[in-house]
């Protein structure tokens, strides 16, 4: 279902906001006439509780939402959006003494509220949803790419793995290109040999769905902007096989791809000013006779050697490969996304994206973008005291070391080793949420992406 608030001018029913510490004013106020009804139905102005109003002949005369303490609303992103699966469908206009960033929030919610995955249950009778008109002050278009964006990031993580393999990724990646009337590039199987992939090739090549790296460029002037998204479409784990418990959600080890997708997709119907490139490196980790072993050491791209000690940590050597590439020509600002490492997990949860960047103007920005995208990030270290962690000695480096701490800055610093560019800026990311959560169903979801859209003007000076 494609994001979209209810036309202007349309006849819209009222929903009434209420903070918790503000209900006895409207229920003096603007309530008065449904006080009883109110009173006797137990409200009381709960984050995301919905009442509706009766009129006089029994019809729908309006809602009112509650907006909770201040406590509340630190705990839980989108509160409001709780109405958009609660009331009735119909139009409804937003009314209260919201500020800017709450009319935001209510809005953007109540457009990731709306996003449905019913491909597998073609039968089902979509669902009438409520729509709202875009408060006033609010930039409905910006609204609408960040929600269209990231709905095409859910579709991709949702999708299983034999529906979505590198063939699959590569479709999708290529119909946002041609949408953007984007030029493209694809290297594909050994053709990646011959190219220069070399770590790209070792970690799929087992599989029979062709290992590949997918290239978009969109925009002619302004700073160049390079995104790098890992597309493992699953991983089993290669020959250090993971147990069932840990592969039952690989489907989504290729979140990074999806949300770099999601945001280079906010970026272009934004048309904001600059010269765009994404780059995924599209892989399915599986094992056969001709699969990467534990103790191979490859020459990457760069030059530099790697000891796989885990070909379960096959997802920095494929973005390795894509980075040194990306870097190979100038670049204001490269961005990498990844569902990397369980660390990140460990350390900040499901909740927030965790994030790498020695650049302190990058960091102030992503800061703001973050608060301002309602998109939590967390900064962690590049920590130079674990460099010597990923040398094993008899190579360049080591793609799983046997630290046993640090496994999200290990990797992180894996990665920095390709990077030939101070403004450099890593996510690894979860792209999945738990249970449901408001505006944020359980399922495929982006991290980071509303963040970075945010930093883009103060990044890149646009």
């Amino acid at each position: 279902m494609k994001p979209a608030f209810t036309d202007a001018g349309v006849p819209s029913l009222p929903l009434h906001a209420v903070r918790a510490n503000d209900l006895p004013t409207f229920l003096a106020g603007p309530g008065a006439r449904w006080q009883g009804w109110l009173t006797a139905s137990g409200f009381e102005a709960g984050l995301g509780d919905v009442r509706l109003l009766p009129s006089a002949d029994a019809t729908v005369a309006g809602a009112v939402v509650g907006l909770g303490t201040d406590m509340a609303r630190r705990r839980q992103r989108f509160g409001l959006a709780k109405a958009a699966t609660t009331l009735p469908a119909g139009n409804w206009a937003l009314h209260g003494s919201l500020d800017i960033a709450e009319r935001t929030e209510a809005a953007l919610g109540w457009l990731l509220a709306g996003y449905r995955f019913d491909r597998y249950r073609p039968g089902r009778k979509p669902a009438s949803l409520p729509r709202l008109c875009c408060p006033e002050g609010v930039d409905a278009g910006r609204l609408t790419a960040m929600a269209e964006g990231e709905f095409l990031t859910r579709d991709l993580i949702n999708t299983p793995a034999l529906d979505l393999g590198p063939a699959e990724l590569e479709t999708a990646f290529l119909a946002l290109a041609d949408e953007f009337s984007c030029f493209t590039n694809v290297v594909r199987g050994d053709d990646l040999l011959a190219q220069n992939f070399p770590m790209i090739h070792a970690v799929g090549r087992a599989s029979p769905r062709a290992p590949r790296l997918l290239e978009m460029r969109w925009g002619h002037a302004g700073p160049r902007l390079t995104l790098v998204g890992k597309g493992v479409c699953f991983d089993t784990g290669g020959l250090n096989i993971k147990p069932s418990s840990g592969m039952s959600l690989m489907k989504k080890d290729m979140g990074g791809a999806a949300t770099v997708l999601g945001l280079a997709r906010m970026i272009m119907a934004l048309n904001l000013p600059l010269r765009l490139r994404v780059l995924v490196p599209a892989v399915e980790n599986v094992i056969s006779g001709n699969a990467q072993r534990p103790k191979d050491i490859l020459t990457s791209r760069k030059g530099l050697t790697v000891e796989v000690n885990d070909t379960d940590a096959e997802g920095r050597l494929v973005l390795a490969d894509a980075l040194a590439y990306a870097c190979e020509e100038d670049v204001d600002a490269l961005v990498s996304m990844a569902t990397l490492t369980g660390a990140a997990r460990v350390a900040v949860g499901p909740d927030l994206a965790p994030y790498y960047c020695d650049d302190a103007g990058i960091v102030a920005a992503l800061e703001a973008g973050a608060v301002a995208g309602f998109d939590p990030v967390w900064r962690l270290p590049f920590h130079d005291a674990y460099e010597s962690v990923i040398e094993p000695g008899i190579a360049d480096l080591d793609n799983a070391p046997g630290f046993g701490f640090a496994g999200s800055i290990t990797a992180a610093l894996f990665l920095r080793r390709f990077v030939t560019t101070g403004r450099y800026l890593h996510f690894d990311i979860y792209g999945h949420v738990p249970t449901d959560q408001p505006a944020r169903p359980k399922g495929g979801a982006g991290q980071g992406a509303r963040a970075v859209l945010g930093a883009l003007p103060a990044m890149l000076g646009i």
